[in-house]
């Protein structure tokens, strides 16, 4: 490399260094750095902060990895980290991953589904099912979440994730709880799709594979949006719900939906109706409404109660 940068062409050092991602020298870097011209000097800053993010995103793998790597050097080499989601949704199965990673795996990018944007979980999924000594999905249909409630249905899908897959782990690393009937040891992290490499790489194969099987579904229940919302409460979806009643996707034990059907008091909707007035109106007209709403309170059913006390709460957060 001549030593006058002046002499190079700073087009060709940016398509060889920045679009093609070579990783430049410190020599390079020091004359960038010292390089009068100002394309000079926005190539070195540029250069820097690619540097500094990848060295950020190392140390940020690096504590994801933690305990994976205690457990790999003491010689436990299959280890599970399993994740569900689906707990939140009005519609459609809970669904689980559990992932296995050969010792010493590293993904750059790997981090907790609910903080990447479709695209990039669609790519990190590809990736870790490329890169994973095995993968067991586990589901709990809407009939079981029904008959066990949501909680329950949760651990049922991880533990059934475990179980699919091709060698059971000899240690489970798992989001905030234990899961029930497993043999092997566990260790819950709380928040830990953020906070661990494995249940994070679960997170991101149980969200892409529920998103994959909820847009198969909006095929067969056009009506209700589920490519769109996934099943979640949104506004449109609970619109839907209004309009064509539920199907067989939908979650009945869930309150929510009994209130969407019409099921509850006619008390209660005349109040959720005054809530709604009063809440436009500001903190005197709430505060009004909390005295009305005291007077008939023991007349309302114990959802009814606590869906209004949860309505009045968000209105006073929203003032």
């Amino acid at each position: 490399m001549p030593r006058d940068l002046r002499q190079l062409s700073l087009g060709d050092l940016r398509r060889r260094f920045v679009d093609d991602g070579e990783t430049p020298s410190p020599q390079l870097l020091n004359r960038l750095r010292r390089d009068p011209r100002s394309g000079a000097r926005a190539l070195y800053a540029a250069l820097r902060r690619r540097q500094e993010r990848a060295r950020e995103e190392r140390l940020r793998l690096a504590a994801l990895l933690n305990f994976e790597r205690v457990l790999w050097k003491s010689g436990v080499v299959r280890i599970a980290g399993v994740d569900e989601v689906g707990i939140g949704p009005l519609a459609g199965p809970v669904v689980a991953a559990a992932v296995v990673f050969p010792p010493g795996t590293e993904i750059a990018g790997i981090d907790d589904s609910k903080r990447l944007d479709p695209g990039r979980r669609e790519e990190l999924a590809i990736e870790i099912r490329g890169r994973a000594a095995g993968i067991g999905i586990g589901r709990a249909e809407v009939e079981e979440i029904d008959e066990i409630n949501v909680y329950q249905a949760g651990l049922l899908a991880m533990r059934r994730a475990v179980e699919a897959l091709p060698q059971p782990p000899e240690h489970v690393l798992v989001d905030a709880r234990e899961i029930p009937g497993l043999p092997m040891p566990q260790n819950p992290f709380d928040k830990g799709d953020g906070l661990n490499f494995s249940i994070a790489a679960a997170s991101i194969v149980a969200k892409t594979h529920r998103d994959r099987l909820m847009n198969e579904l909006d095929r067969d229940y056009p009506q209700y949006g589920f490519a769109r919302h996934k099943g979640y409460g949104t506004a449109d979806h609970q619109e839907a719900i209004r309009r064509h009643g539920p199907c067989p996707l939908h979650r009945g034990s869930f309150p929510v939906l009994r209130e969407l059907c019409g099921e509850y008091s006619p008390r209660f909707y005349r109040l959720k109706a005054r809530l709604d007035d009063a809440a436009a109106g500001g903190a005197a007209a709430l505060t009004r409404f909390e005295v009305e709403l005291a007077t008939e309170w023991d007349d309302l059913g114990g959802e009814e109660q606590r869906k209004l006390r949860l309505l009045v709460g968000r209105r006073w957060q929203a003032i």
